[in-house]
């Protein structure tokens, strides 16, 4: 039997999320077992002018350019998958939404700023179809090789939409706030197994947002702990800006 052809590209980003596989070690050679890998710039020079079966997205779209880029490679592909914070959410880059494009791109690019375009910062699902979305930043090795096993078993894979403070209760973590500090686990989607927790950090909301978040008792933590509001919306526009156009049903 054939194996799938898979692609990854990559868009505005860092890379970090290709890099996680890159580093699977052992696991990335059973994938290698089932699947023809033909594009991957960040491990291979090679270039496939084919269909493919499967593709990862990393990275959100930014300007005219990389849209056009994304639908000929969604043309290509049976199956696409959005992979990592950037591509699933929009992630970091979509903190330019709040600013003024113009004043954004005279302070990257200087005086020749028009000679450079540039957009509104969107996820991948808010340009082209999108089959799988895999959060994170980086992306959770476990949860990916997840997500590639039901691809080929052909089955859907949605991420868990519970606080990721569900995972901190089953690693026994102490809860952040009762170190007085701001943690964004309560709102955030799970799926990643409190990694930054587990590892001293707190939880910067880059998975997204539960579909459904408890709003009273993100209150109730608010008043608890004498937070402030606006405070918290700033923390969650690091990952989360692009999701405002959808609210707003942009």
């Amino acid at each position: 039997m054939n194996k799938p052809k898979v692609g990854f590209f990559d868009f505005a980003c860092c890379e970090g999320c290709q890099l996680q596989v890159a580093n699977m070690g052992e696991s990335l050679l059973d994938l290698l077992g089932v699947v023809d890998l033909v594009e991957f710039r960040e491990v291979m020079s090679e270039k496939w002018d084919g269909h493919y079966d499967i593709v990862f997205i990393e990275g959100s779209i930014t300007d005219s350019h990389a849209e056009e880029r994304v639908k000929k490679i969604r043309s290509r592909s049976k199956i696409l998958v959005a992979y990592g914070s950037c591509a699933a959410i929009g992630g970091v880059n979509g903190m330019k939404n709040s600013f003024n494009l113009d004043e954004i791109r005279k302070y990257v690019y200087g005086r020749d700023y028009r000679f450079f375009p540039s957009s509104k910062t969107k996820a991948v699902h808010q340009v082209v179809k999108v089959d799988y979305k895999i959060y994170g930043c980086p992306v959770y090795t476990p949860e990916f090789i997840e997500v590639v096993k039901n691809i080929l078993r052909g089955l859907p894979y949605d991420a868990p939409d519970k606080p990721v403070c569900s995972e901190c209760k089953l690693n026994e973590n102490e809860c952040l706030y009762e170190k007085g500090l701001v943690c964004l686990g309560p709102w955030t989607r799970a799926g990643c197994n409190a990694w930054c927790v587990n590892n001293g950090n707190i939880c910067y909301g880059c998975r997204g947002m539960l579909s459904n978040p408890a709003l009273n008792a993100a209150k109730d933590i608010i008043a608890k702990y004498n937070l402030d509001a606006s405070l918290m919306k700033n923390k969650f526009d690091m990952y989360n800006k692009c999701r405002e156009k959808e609210d707003n049903g942009e």
